[in-house]
């Protein structure tokens, strides 16, 4: 083709350069023609060359070539390693030092180890909280560690978590911020699909706008292509499009689907492949006529992009009867693919008699699932009795959760319980209520000081680094000095973990308060205190992510919160102590 026998031209320029060892050519002569690249493969081994965008013969008003690359074999420079010395490039988005955390962190830890604490984390769903902290831990700049790991085992744990945390702007910091979009195919993959399956194909075409990679993977080249496409940028798009054919690229649903955005064929092609986003994405965007069912076998990938691209039948046009559509519906709902506010407003259309409304707690029983959770659900609307509301709300619940459907009934349980005051919570339905409802302004309530409590006090201030050493030891002598003459003060575990915290700071307390109390602070889990001693600050703070697991960290009992801020408080990390310490100690309304 055109661009083989162009590239092949410029090859002979390439090897008087390399051989002679110009610094440039002639005037008249194209400059600069290839970028090589260093290898750290031995000199046997084949070169991978990168192409110059500025000597194409392209016009002058058109905008440069996404980092094209010309590769006789799958040999590459790996970007995570520097070529001059074979180390390691470190891998990541935070400093250090913004958290008390250093670059050898996870230098002293044992690879099994941590294998096994991903493994129990994998099966968690972790709190805010825990999220937190396992983001920080991951992602700061650090060494990785050697011992029973290998570089690329710490960096596919650290490219999981990141897909199934779903955070898809800490995604593309990490992978821009970085440069490793060709070393991490998989997560930049995970990145472009969730983008076009939310319907935002331009914030997908904007991770090429960032990166500065020749892009080596023929699937994220399909979004390549198609994004210089859309810019209208077309003679980039057939450039590249052409190279990645002269280089063995084979894929005849692409090119069917290409050639026709390219204007070259005027053949509507009303093949539709589900294989993957892009192709499901391109027979759409190819075909005006476009038409699509899903079924049960459909991913859910899939389903989240016909929803989010108005494709999915209205469930207006959705008879009752038609039960096998509506058990699609759920799922949908289930997986958030479809509007859970649609599903009820279906199940509302269900004609039942007045006997069945009067005894739906028996007789939905008799029904189908659906018909009985539509039946559930139409008696839930005219209960007025509290008590009797909530078992109709917990049996719609459980109906779903039986069919491992329990997301589909969340937004609209939420909504009933926001309606209920918690006062009027039955004893036998409280744990219904409070593992169901999720209050939304927890995070917005202000902190309310309470000067008769220590670990309430405006002393706690100290740990939003508004007070001074000297200020701060004087204050709080002054109110040991209280505590003591008040015979009746409790000197709870939180206020054992304010004084403690201090400690570990150095702020120095008068010894004649060291009999206020009897240190009763919680034993140090085994594991977790061989961490601390070994220096493992990495390890630990997964440990500690494991500890809080789906809880948030105003609902850890006391005991927990004790042993893990000793853990911190050892390790010296006190910028993630006093964020835990003012959501745990501080009384808020």
């Amino acid at each position: 083709m055109k661009i083989l026998r162009l590239l092949n031209r410029y090859f002979y320029f390439f090897v008087l350069y390399f051989f002679l060892g110009l610094t440039s050519l002639a005037d008249d002569q194209p400059a600069d023609i290839w970028n090589t690249q260093e290898l750290v493969s031995s000199p046997s081994e084949n070169q991978s060359l990168e192409l110059n965008k500025s000597d194409l013969p392209v016009k002058e008003n058109e905008m440069s070539i996404y980092k094209m690359q010309s590769q006789r074999n799958s040999s590459s420079i790996e970007l995570n390693m520097n070529p001059k010395t074979n180390e390691l490039k470190i891998i990541g988005l935070y400093d250090p030092s913004d958290y008390d955390l250093d670059i050898n962190m996870w230098s002293n830890s044992d690879g099994d180890q941590l294998k096994n604490i991903f493994s129990k984390l994998n099966k968690l769903k972790l709190s805010n909280d825990a999220k937190e902290i396992l983001n920080i831990s991951l992602l700061t700049n650090a060494h990785s560690p050697k011992k029973n790991i290998t570089n690329k085992e710490f960096l596919k744990f650290k490219s999981n978590w990141l897909m199934r945390n779903s955070d898809l702007n800490l995604i593309e910091n990490y992978l821009i911020e970085n440069q490793i979009i060709n070393s991490h195919p998989k997560l930049t993959k995970y990145l472009l699909d969730e983008h076009l399956s939310v319907g935002n194909i331009n914030k997908a075409c904007e991770v090429f706008e960032k990166n500065s990679e020749v892009i080596n993977d023929d699937y994220i080249n399909k979004y390549l292509i198609y994004c210089l496409i859309k810019n209208d940028r077309i003679e980039e798009a057939k450039l590249i499009y052409d190279l990645k054919k002269e280089l063995g690229f084979n894929d005849k649903y692409f090119d069917n689907k290409i050639n026709i955005l390219f204007n070259y064929s005027s053949k509507t092609d009303d093949a539709i492949s589900e294989e993957s986003i892009i192709d499901f994405f391109l027979a759409h965007k190819t075909n005006p006529n476009f038409s699509f069912d899903p079924n049960e076998k459909t991913k859910k990938i899939i389903w989240k992009y016909l929803s989010s691209a108005n494709l999915l039948t209205s469930f207006k046009e959705i008879e009752v009867t038609e039960l096998e559509k509506i058990s699609l519906i759920e799922k949908a709902v289930n997986n958030k693919n479809y509007p859970e506010k649609d599903l009820f407003d279906l199940y509302k259309r269900f004609q039942f008699n007045i006997n069945q409304l009067l005894n739906a707690e028996s007789f939905y029983k008799s029904l189908t699932n659906i018909e009985g959770r539509a039946l559930v659900y139409q008696k839930i609307l005219l209960e007025s009795k509290i008590e009797n509301k909530l078992k109709l709300l917990k049996i719609l619940k459980e109906s779903f959760k039986k069919e491992n459907l329990e997301n589909a009934f969340d937004i609209e349980l939420k909504k009933f319980l926001r309606e209920i005051n918690p006062d009027n919570i039955p004893d036998n339905l409280s744990n219904f209520y409070y593992s169901n409802i999720v209050n939304e302004n927890v995070d917005k309530r202000k902190i309310k000081f309470n000067n008769d409590v220590l670990h309430q006090s405006k002393l706690i201030n100290y740990f939003n680094g508004n007070y001074s050493e000297s200020k701060i030891e004087k204050d709080v002598n002054n109110y040991l000095k209280k505590i003591k003459k008040n015979k009746k003060y409790f000197f709870s575990m939180k206020d054992q973990i304010f004084i403690e915290s201090l400690k570990s700071d150095g702020v120095k307390l008068d010894k004649k308060y060291n009999d206020l109390y009897k240190k009763s602070l919680s034993e140090m889990p085994t594991d977790i205190q061989v961490m601390i001693n070994n220096d493992e600050k990495g390890a630990a703070l997964l440990r500690i992510v494991e500890v809080i697991g789906q809880d948030e960290l105003e609902r850890i009992d006391d005991e927990t919160i004790s042993f893990i801020i000793s853990a911190l408080n050892q390790l010296n990390i006190d910028i993630i102590r006093n964020k835990i310490l003012l959501k745990v100690l501080p009384l808020k309304v």
